[in-house]
């Protein structure tokens, strides 16, 4: 009867044994999960600080007004430099060019106005050696930073009604060709010109003889 006891306990012991395991979860096998040398991770794109506070502004006051020729009004340069990767030849950078400067006439609204009110390109030849490696030079100027705003497009605006194709179409052209693109814009908040200056100057000393 002990005896018989005891296998009776010992098949409880194993029957909740049982029960424990199979409630437990499984556990994976650690060196049967994917690892980063099994092939690429898709990760999310790294995005400035700079283009999440348009993009807020953007949202904020709608994009009709963002893109408007009438937000902000006041003369912006959008200065773009490029660097080749290796290889480009002289023909393909130069109908990158082209290409670049028929966006003042390419870039329009949908109402047939033209955003762009100037390009200006060259190639970089300064002998200070602060130049990153840096090869070509647009600068494009803006009546307004909705004239900008509509222009630029991605990564600030993503929708395609309120963008320009022509400068869209020009970036994904452009793209294979280029290693390294650095872009600075600004308004112009200030300028000094020499003969306005000696102008302001002359009229300066005729005040002051007449005062005499």
């Amino acid at each position: 009867m002990f005896h018989s006891g005891r296998l009776s306990l010992l098949g409880v012991f194993i029957s909740g044994t049982a029960l424990m395991l199979a409630a437990a979860p499984a556990k994976a096998d650690p060196y049967s999960l994917p690892i980063a040398s099994s092939g690429p991770m898709a990760t999310l794109p790294v995005v400035d600080s700079g283009t999440v506070a348009a993009r807020q502004l953007a949202a904020q006051i709608g994009l009709p007004a963002f893109t408007s020729p009438s937000w902000r009004p006041g003369l912006l340069r959008h200065v773009v430099m490029f660097r080749y990767k290796p290889g480009v030849t002289a023909a393909m950078r130069a109908e990158i060019t082209a290409r670049f400067l028929r966006l003042a006439q390419d870039s329009r609204r949908p109402d047939g106005t033209h955003p762009v009110k100037t390009i200006e390109t060259g190639l970089q030849n300064s002998g200070e050696g602060v130049d990153a490696g840096l090869q070509q030079a647009f600068i494009v100027t803006f009546a307004s930073e909705g004239d900008r705003n509509f222009y630029v497009g991605k990564p600030v605006i993503t929708d395609p009604a309120w963008f320009d194709p022509a400068h869209e179409a020009f970036k994904s052209f452009a793209a294979p060709a280029i290693d390294k693109v650095v872009v600075f814009d600004f308004r112009v908040l200030a300028s000094a010109d020499l003969n306005r200056s000696a102008e302001k100057l002359c009229q300066h000393s005729s005040a002051a003889r007449t005062r005499r």
